[in-house]
């Protein structure tokens, strides 16, 4: 465990039960070193920072109040957990956060009992704690359940869907809002502090259930009255009429960085057995304390390593533009010459480069806020009227929207365009923000156009191309980070659909990539090359239609064709398997193999060392030829590639 002169107090709390055999008033200090902790943690691996550091005095009072791991703690979303982690047991592992081997950047049950749920993506909590809270019930148990949730997830329809949900069942289940930017009340101070006490102390709620109790001696019309004059007198001091009418009992706002008043309404809170769901409102500053010049809102959501003396942050190693940067650029100049081009994102203007296109035309680009299936239909019914809808979603995120690309998309043939933006392994944020499946999901749908960009160049041609496509869905999909360093043409120009390339011609292997691969299969058929075995290499561009030409060639014409993408079993390989197979050319003199994403969740790391552990690199390409031949002459010890 790292020991510091910086936290003394924080040094002795090994565990929530260690935290919460201190005093009260020696939870400002421990909160203060936890942030501190944070910060120190954060130089030296970089990661998910603002969040966490917004919930700190949320963190120590939530564990101090609460019997974890026995009372389920539920972060959602998850990146807010590293101050949690700290206190969980984990702070000996905080400094290896996200890196391989190392602890995972969000909640993950196999690595404490402390983490009930794992919330990598947004607006799960609360359906999950209502199933663990009528779980409990159904056992006759007496544990809280507590959701701590951001006003960003919030934007999701699931929390709604879940707090309706919870208040018909009226099953007991605590609701913390983390209310860091977009506030839905009036600004905290003492008076609205002091109120958020007293409408979840004991007195309180007795008096109102007394009223309650002479309300139902009231005829009908007058009971009704009273009711909602009730719910809509505390809507105006507390902003909680919305909760109420979902079934909620609301308390707050809170300020959540006054440990001494959340400390004790929580414990009301935890106390009042009698009510049902409750939603505790907490406003917090999203990265306070952070030790930067204030910058802009997004710069502290996550950062990469930083000295914590200068502060300044650690470079990137590559002059290359990221692949998000020149999708972002390509929409900019087709959007110039057509003007019915739309961008949409769902919470991710930076992320998906989107800003940038905000910046152009501002009119033009709509946030939607985390609703991914929103997102889809709304680009459909622009569809609909005439538009050209890009819909920028990372390729995980996008999942949450199947059902809304099969039925109000795909079924309707409606041209929106879908750039999926951190296709294949994603490095750090591991399995849960990887893009592995859309390849899958998407070319099983019929007539939609199916692309991946192999470096940034063909990314820019493949925004025109979709700009281009008028009569049916179609999606691009490129990989997080840096491109390859090649020259970018100045315009895009739109390809031919269903059409590969070829970039070097051999004459006993092919190398057929789908994807980001290309570079990888290019050094593989170097080696090869020197192995003497001349070898082929195509970019297959588009997964549906498939170029089934090239793919005739490439099995005609050699005695190995690998096919090699960065996502998951049942994508681009499948096509071309389900092509030879109709074609009767599987029993032919080449030897087929596909590779792909293993059959399991690839664990975080580097890119590069998720690509090793996932058998997508030279080295395993180059082995997997080898494997094909099975020609004693050619039998490689795999030590001899490294």
């Amino acid at each position: 465990m790292t020991r510091s002169d910086q936290t003394p107090l924080l040094d002795t709390v090994n565990d929530p039960a260690g935290l919460r055999r201190l005093s009260p008033r020696q939870l400002r200090q421990v909160a203060d070193e936890l942030r501190a902790e944070t910060i120190a943690a954060a130089a030296k691996t970089g990661g998910h920072f603002g969040a966490g550091l917004g919930v700190v005095e949320l963190t120590v009072a939530l564990h101090y109040v609460f019997e974890t791991p026995a009372d389920r703690l539920i972060w959602d979303v998850s990146h807010q957990c590293y101050p949690h982690k700290i206190l969980t047991g984990r702070r000996g592992q905080i400094r290896q956060i996200r890196q391989r081997d190392g602890i995972y950047g969000f909640t993950k049950r196999s690595e404490s009992a402390y983490d009930p749920f794992g919330a990598a993506h947004s607006s799960t909590s609360i359906s999950a704690g209502l199933g663990m809270a009528v779980a409990r019930d159904l056992k006759q148990e007496t544990n809280n359940v507590v959701c701590v949730i951001g006003d960003g997830a919030m934007s999701a329809g699931m929390a709604y869907e879940a707090m309706n949900n919870a208040g018909a069942l009226d099953t007991r289940l605590i609701v913390v809002l983390n209310d860091n930017g977009m506030s839905i009340a009036p600004a905290v101070g003492a008076l609205t502090n002091y109120l958020s006490w007293l409408v979840s102390s004991r007195p309180f709620l007795s008096l109102r259930d007394i009223a309650k109790q002479l309300a139902l001696k009231f005829p009908r019309t007058l009971r009704t009255a009273a009711e909602r004059a009730d719910e809509y007198a505390r809507g105006m001091l507390t902003g909680g009429t919305l909760f109420e009418e979902l079934g909620f009992y609301y308390v707050g706002p809170i300020d959540g960085h006054d440990i001494d008043t959340l400390v004790p309404i929580l414990q009301n809170v935890r106390d009042a057995k009698q009510l049902g769901p409750v939603l505790v409102h907490v406003v917090t500053e999203k990265g306070k304390g952070h030790p930067f010049a204030r910058p802009d809102r997004e710069k502290y959501h996550a950062v990469s390593k930083f000295d914590p003396e200068t502060l300044e942050m650690a470079a990137s190693a590559s002059n290359a533009p990221s692949y998000t940067s020149i999708f972002a650029k390509a929409l900019i100049a087709e959007a110039e010459k057509d003007d019915k081009i739309v961008g949409i994102t769902a919470a991710m203007p930076s992320g998906t480069g989107l800003d940038k296109f905000a910046g152009r035309f501002p009119k033009r680009m709509f946030d939607v806020g985390i609703a991914e299936q929103h997102a889809v239909t709304f680009a459909a019914g622009l569809a609909v009227e005439g538009f050209k809808p890009f819909c920028a979603i990372y390729s995980t995120f996008l999942q949450r929207a199947y059902d809304q690309i099969v039925h109000d998309v795909a079924l309707q043939r409606l041209p929106v365009r879908f750039a999926i933006d951190r296709a294949g392994l994603v490095g750090q944020d591991g399995p849960t923000h990887a893009g592995s499946f859309d390849t899958g999901y998407l070319a099983c749908l019929p007539d939609f156009v199916v692309m991946a960009a192999a470096d940034e160049a063909e990314l820019v041609h493949m925004v025109a191309t979709a700009a281009q496509i008028d009569d049916r869905p179609s999606a691009f999909r490129y990989p997080r980070g840096e491109g390859v360093g090649i020259d970018l043409p100045e315009r895009g120009i739109a390809l031919e659909i269903g059409r590969g390339r070829i970039l070097r011609e051999g004459s006993r292997v092919a190398l057929l990539s789908f994807g980001a691969r290309l570079q990888e299969c290019l050094k593989a058929a170097e080696q090869l090359k020197s192995l003497g075995l001349p070898t082929t290499v195509a970019d297959a561009r588009f997964a549906k239609p498939l170029d089934e030409d090239l793919v005739r060639r490439l099995v005609q014409g050699h005695e190995v064709l690998v096919t090699v993408e960065e996502g998951a079993i049942g994508g681009f390989g499948t096509q071309v398997l389900h092509y030879l197979a109709r074609a009767n050319l599987l029993g032919s003199f080449c030897r087929i193999k596909t590779m792909h994403l293993p059959d399991r969740f690839v664990a975080h790391g580097t890119p590069r060392e998720q690509y090793e552990d996932a058998g997508l690199n030279e080295k395993a390409i180059v082995a997997e030829v080898m494997g094909a031949l099975d020609d004693p002459a050619h039998r490689l010890d795999l030590k001899t590639l490294a």
